[in-house]
């Protein structure tokens, strides 16, 4: 659904070019995706082997939280090329992936991976490459004389099985109830007040009418994105952006409410409270709230309302409580939560009394991090620090011990996406080095400290245990999630008449608090989020050129039109100095 590429030309003289101009797309490589001939190639796998070399497993994308299905082609323990489930298998995506789920997978063979555990013996030392036995006797012996003093985070990039695993480890071994998922921005408040279903991606390609309440889903849930884009070009549906910044997405919109920043609580205080008192302070109009009343109203089929991971837990709780109350007779209403990483909603469904981050450390004298924090000088004058991870990070910087954890291309697992369906992770290469799953260490932890969850080896086994401690992945097992051309939900409590009055409540003192603040008018740039580096996408050489935006060369001459022969001078001289180029050096070329 972006412009990003044309045809010029026709018959044997059709190019490829870019509109004219520079490419300015999210570089997501669907164009390689569907290209008929091969003439386009992935820049990250050309030519390092033959497709029918690679052993191809589907498995599923360890950034977004959409959930998309794709397949990883390996050969001899190394992950070459990954393209979309579809190729191969129908997935809930077809053909589609972003530029991080099909490029950025080099972080998986990285030669800075953690090889082997590592212990620093005294504060301020170095970490030392040590046996798995050392490690693990070392972390059972420091957590026993802590007792309730441990705590536990786990990174919403796990698998639910590592998840459920850590908690199990906080409440029976340590005993204890300090635990977090260190998820920027919970959606925990959204998902505890449902009053309506969770829409799945289906329901959104063919919604009537989509009202979309902060986030940016062509930034950070990419295939939600497509398929609104989809549900407007395609069928008509009506979308409405509620949105402090003007996003891309808003120029598929029927209707933009720009509201001031940080004002969704005043927002939501008239959308779902029914009271208006607040919103001047959002910067909008009565009339801005009966205009997205009157699109819901007027909507011939579902309606779907998203809702961002930038909301207070007050806002989430008040429109997940209050979407039952806007449907009508032949329209449904349907909620979807815009969860920022690929298991944020594995991290709700099996942890929903975790803690704040921030809470859980400073509460802790030890402490179990799978993953790293956000914000690592948290960790600063903990007596105890155990971290389970791929690479050496600003979080690996205050561990005591250090476990090399293996990637989601090395494991067999689940995770949860943003419309509750639980799938698969497969496993396509053993663990590299001595790297081992999140949840076999934290199990092996625990049989080391005397309580055995019964599922050390056994990816199958720890998801049977919690299925069965999850009311809504009740009855689940790995067969069952076997086709995920028809995806499994997970059974979400949903229930009309919550008593949402504490939330409104706190919608009016945060409403009440807001300052004056100029709206902001600058559309972002693409990219702006998706091709931020991280750990993971800094591994691919790639992604450092978007991360600076993908600039474009101050020389820069396109032209889709001219041809050169293979000694570097074009074909028609006179087309070719029509604009202005006649050496192939000019676009990139050599003589």
């Amino acid at each position: 659904g972006e412009d990003a590429i044309e045809a010029g030309n026709r018959g044997v003289n059709t190019v490829i070019g870019t509109y004219g101009g520079w490419l300015n797309c999210s570089q997501c490589g669907n164009c390689i995706e569907v290209c008929p001939t091969g003439t386009l190639l992935d820049g990250v796998y050309r030519h390092a082997t033959r497709p029918w070399e690679l052993d191809q497993t589907i498995t599923t994308d360890v950034y977004g939280s959409d959930g998309m299905q794709l397949s990883i082609g390996s050969r001899s323990g190394e992950v070459h090329r990954i393209v979309a489930r579809d190729r191969y298998v129908n997935g809930l995506n077809g053909e589609f992936l972003d530029v991080k789920a099909r490029f950025a997978h080099e972080f998986i063979n990285h030669p800075d991976r953690i090889k082997t555990p590592m212990v620093r013996y005294s504060k301020g030392g170095k970490l030392i490459p040590a046996t798995w036995d050392t490690a693990i006797k070392m972390i059972a012996e420091k957590f026993a004389g802590f007792g309730s003093g441990v705590g536990v985070v786990a990174s919403p990039r796990l698998t639910n099985e590592s998840i459920f695993t850590l908690g199990r480890f906080a409440k029976e071994v340590a005993k204890t109830d300090n635990v977090a998922v260190s998820d920027r921005r919970s959606m925990a408040a959204f998902m505890a007040n449902l009053s309506v279903p969770l829409a799945t991606h289906n329901d959104i390609r063919y919604a009537a009418a989509i009202v979309i309440i902060g986030g940016e889903p062509e930034e950070e849930q990419t295939f939600t994105a497509k398929q609104v884009r989809q549900a407007v070009r395609n069928d008509g549906a009506k979308l409405v952006i509620v949105n402090d910044t003007p996003i891309r997405l808003r120029s598929q919109a029927s209707r933009f409410v720009h509201i001031n920043p940080a004002s969704y609580d005043a927002f939501t205080l008239a959308f779902a409270g029914g009271d208006n008192s607040a919103l001047d302070k959002a910067g909008i109009g009565s009339e801005d709230i009966d205009a997205i009343r009157s699109i819901i109203n007027e909507a011939s089929g579902d309606v779907v309302i998203m809702a961002g991971n930038e909301l207070s837990a007050a806002a989430q709780a008040a429109i997940a409580a209050s979407a039952a109350s806007l449907a009508g007779e032949g329209r449904r209403v349907l909620l979807h939560p815009l969860m920022l990483h690929n298991n944020s909603m594995g991290g709700v469904d099996i942890l929903p009394w975790a803690k704040r981050v921030e809470d859980v450390v400073s509460a802790s004298k030890a402490l179990l991090i799978a993953g790293s924090l956000p914000d690592a000088s948290l960790l600063a004058g903990k007596e105890f620090v155990v971290v389970q991870e791929l690479f050496e990070t600003e979080t690996t910087d205050h561990a005591d011990v250090v476990l090399p954890a293996a990637s989601f291309a090395e494991v067999d697992g689940t995770f949860t996406n943003n419309a509750g369906n639980v799938q698969r992770v497969r496993k396509a290469i053993n663990p590299v080095h001595q790297s081992k799953p999140d949840w076999m260490i934290t199990s092996l932890i625990a049989a080391e400290m005397g309580v055995d969850f019964g599922y050390s080896f056994s990816a199958s086994a720890a998801f049977r245990a919690l299925a069965d401690a999850v009311p809504a992945y009740e009855g689940l097992r790995y067969p069952v999630l076997k086709d995920e051309s028809n995806p499994v939900q997970a059974k979400y409590a949903v229930e009309t008449g919550r008593d949402i009055s504490a939330s409104i409540e706190a919608l009016k003192a945060s409403a009440a608090s807001l300052e004056a603040a100029e709206k902001i008018t600058e559309t972002p740039i693409v990219g702006h989020k998706l091709h931020r580096l991280t750990t993971m996408t800094s591994k691919t050489a790639q992604f450092h050129l978007l991360a600076h935006g993908n600039p474009k060369p101050d020389n820069l001459l396109v032209s889709p039109l001219v041809q050169f022969n293979p000694d570097g001078t074009p074909r028609e001289e006179a087309e070719a100095a029509a604009v202005g180029i006649l050496d192939r050096a000019q676009v990139g070329g050599t003589k």
